[in-house]
This record gives C-alpha cells, structure tokens and sequence, in this order.
C-alpha cells in the first residue's frame, strides 16, 4: 500500500503557492490603484495651479490694459489742454495785434479820396493842408485816434473861417488830428475822446466846393504844421 503523506505535502505547497502569488497579485492590485488614486490627484493639482495661473495672467493683462487706457486718457487730456493753451495765446496774440492796428482808424466810413495832400490850385493859398474825404452831409465823423479835444467850433475853431466848423483833437507823442467843413461839432475843448468815438457830422461849411471832411495831421494843434495824414494812417495800419 503506497503512502498517501506525499502527496498531501506537494497538494499543501502548490496551494500555499498559488495563494501567495494570489496574494502578490492582490498587493500589486492594491499598489497600482493606489499610484492611480495619487497620479490622479497629482493631476488634479496641476489642472487647478494652472486654471488659478492663467486667471491670473488674464487679470494681470486686464490691470496692463486698464492702466494703459488711463494713460492714454491723461495723455490726451495733457495735449488737449496745451492746444486749448496755444490756442489761447493766438487768440490773445491776434486780438492785441488787432487793437493796435486798430488804434487808428478812418475818420469817416464809405468816402471818396478826392483832393488830397499839397494838391495845388486856386481853391487855397498856397497847396492843400489835409486829405480830403469826399461824403455826404451828416456823415458820421469819428476820432482817428484817442485824444483830448484841443479845439472846437467855427471859424475853424481858431484857424480861420476857411475851414468852416472844426475839431482839433491832441494825441500822444506830439500828434494832432484836425476835422473841418462840419456841419455839427459834438465836442467840447478839454473833452476825452476814445478811438472811433463820434466827434460831429460831415457838412459843406467854410471855403469848400462840396460835401466832404477835410483832415489833417499835424505836429501841433495849429495851422500851417500839417504833415501826409494818408502817409501817416498808412504807417498806423490803416487801409484807405
């Protein structure tokens, strides 16, 4: 009879065996799922880290553009105001040049040039003292320049009845302006008188051929000291 104890021992050790590679398998199983679970979560992180950099970068790009649209904004309000600043200076540049171009004027508005500056005829003693303004009477006669009224009324407010009614109006630096043949004088002597301020009404009185004004410049508030009145407004700016 063949002894049954062998056998039993080899059956015993190839059980333990497959239960220990069962086992193994069961470890490794174990293990894997683990790293799985870990490599998952590792995954995880890596997903969130980049989700919350590049909310980040878009933020931070949000922050770059807004603050360069702030600087574009001051920029242009900064070249806005030194435009309105040069813009300024023309417009006081142009208005004080337009004041002292204007601090002559024409003594009357819509005239005729007609006789005009040491014209010689038989009409005066020796040659014409002024320019004369060829309008019709009544026409507004205005100060040439700001002044005081040296002289006032007829006879030529002192020089003679050949100018009929006159003003002689006293400026700056030595000048005079004189208006003659009016038909009203509206001034007095010793009066201030603004530039283009009425003075009197155009006429036909004393020595003249016809409605006109007659005036002149001179170096002092009497006959016979009359310089070019054209020559002289011409260098003051004014286009006649």
């Amino acid at each position: 009879m063949t002894p049954r104890v062998p056998f039993r021992s080899s059956r015993t050790s190839l059980l333990r065996a497959r239960a220990t590679v069962l086992a193994v398998g069961l470890g490794a199983s174990v293990v894997l799922g683990a790293g799985g679970a870990v490599a998952a979560d590792a995954t995880s992180a890596t997903t969130a880290s980049s989700a919350a950099g590049a909310a980040s970068a878009v933020q931070a790009q949000a922050a770059a553009q807004a603050k360069a649209a702030a600087a574009k904004k001051t920029a242009a309000k900064k070249a806005d105001a030194v435009k309105k600043a040069k813009a300024a200076r023309k417009a006081r540049a142009t208005r004080a040049g337009a004041a002292r171009k204007a601090s002559w004027v024409d003594p009357v508005k819509k005239y005729t040039l007609s006789a005009s500056f040491a014209q010689s005829g038989g009409m005066w003693q020796s040659t014409h003292s002024g320019q004369d303004f060829a309008v019709s009477s009544g026409t507004r006669v205005v100060a040439a320049h700001g002044g005081t009224v040296a002289k006032a009324g007829s006879n030529g407010a002192g020089d003679g009845p050949a100018y009929g009614n006159a003003v002689v109006i006293k400026h700056g630096n030595g000048t005079y302006s004189q208006y003659a043949h009016l038909s009203r004088v509206d001034v007095k002597v010793g009066q201030i008188v603004r530039t283009g301020q009425r003075i009197a009404l155009s006429g036909n009185t004393g020595n003249s051929s016809g409605p006109h004004l007659h005036f002149e410049i001179r170096t002092s508030a009497n006959y016979g000291s009359a310089i070019d009145p054209v020559a002289f407004l011409r260098g003051k700016g004014v286009t006649l």
